[in-house]
């Protein structure tokens, strides 16, 4: 077998009011090293990865077999050496990353020959929704719904004039924990208020308009309201992110990271900025990753 190497973007989904249905690729990645062995091996070479357990327990070996599975393939025994730029419990789609990376392992070394729909099927029925794995297998910025046959509908938009300031905190939040904090319905009229607002939002970033774009993601009724509570400095960073610039602030993902939407050529400024007041966070300054998932034979 000829090594390989598998780069994964991160993601963050819901993007404010298209909760479940939106997300986009950050450039921060999962990388695989692969090389045909004598028996399984997972190598951890990162801090933000978790301790490496027997390869049958490793989450990324039990979807590439789930896969192979379903192909009736056998998969080869390897050696994947791992590093993540992806911090975990953080809203950035480090789940999505390794199911896109565990799909993408067994299309290889299968030689499945696997094509973007399947892909992306195999991943959100992994995942179940594709807001964090769609991006994560196809880049931009991307708007999917819940399959309801064997396809998942999807729109892609290649690219976004704007800086991206991400704020991650020194804290976990699991995505169980966000989810048990909201409504179990909503009421009609609720709905189609929150719905429309969603609507604005992606029609105002397909068409460049993003002061309206930041001001509709600010305003989401179906989940920021009853998450904002775990959310360290959630109202603060949001106001002064504005105050300095932004078009907009939501929460990445399920949290407990905020994402700014920043004038492009000004994210460097206000991240500094913000950086210096809010020390509990990191502040990085990302873009749009347009690419996805992207296989390098070596």
């Amino acid at each position: 077998m000829s090594s390989f190497r598998i780069t994964v973007p991160a993601s963050s989904a819901n993007i404010g009011p298209a909760f479940d249905s939106a997300g986009l690729a950050l450039n921060l990645y999962l990388t695989l090293h692969v090389e045909g062995a004598g028996k399984w091996a997972f190598e951890h070479h990162s801090p933000l990865l978790p301790e490496s357990t027997s390869y049958e327990a490793h989450f990324i070996y039990q979807v590439a077999k789930k896969i192979a599975d379903q192909y009736d393939k056998q998969l080869p025994p390897c050696k994947v050496q791992m590093k993540s730029d992806i911090p975990l419990a953080r809203g950035l789609g480090s789940s999505a990353s390794a199911v896109i990376a565990g799909i993408e392992l067994a299309n290889q070394v299968c030689s499945l020959h696997l094509t973007e729909v399947e892909k992306l099927k195999a991943a959100t029925e992994i995942e179940g929704h594709p807001d964090n794995v769609a991006p994560a297998l196809l880049g931009g910025l991307i708007i999917a719904a819940r399959p309801e046959d064997k396809t998942v509908p999807f729109a892609r938009l290649s690219s976004l004039n704007v800086d991206l300031i991400l704020y991650v905190p020194m804290v976990e939040l699991k995505t169980e924990t966000a989810r048990e904090v909201l409504p179990k319905s909503f009421s009609k009229e609720l709905a189609v208020k929150a719905n429309s607002i969603s609507n604005v939002m992606i029609a105002a970033l397909l068409t460049g308009d993003y002061k309206l774009a930041g001001n509709m993601m600010e305003k989401d009724l179906f989940h920021e309201p009853y998450r904002a509570e775990l959310i360290l400095n959630y109202a603060e960073i949001k106001q002064t992110a504005k105050e300095h610039g932004a078009y907009g602030t939501v929460i990445s993902g399920a949290g407990p990271s905020l994402i700014s939407f920043v004038p492009k050529g000004e994210g460097t400024s206000i991240a500094k900025l913000q950086q210096a007041k809010f020390k509990e966070h990191q502040v990085h300054v990302l873009e749009m990753e347009q690419t996805g998932v992207r296989v390098e034979y070596l």
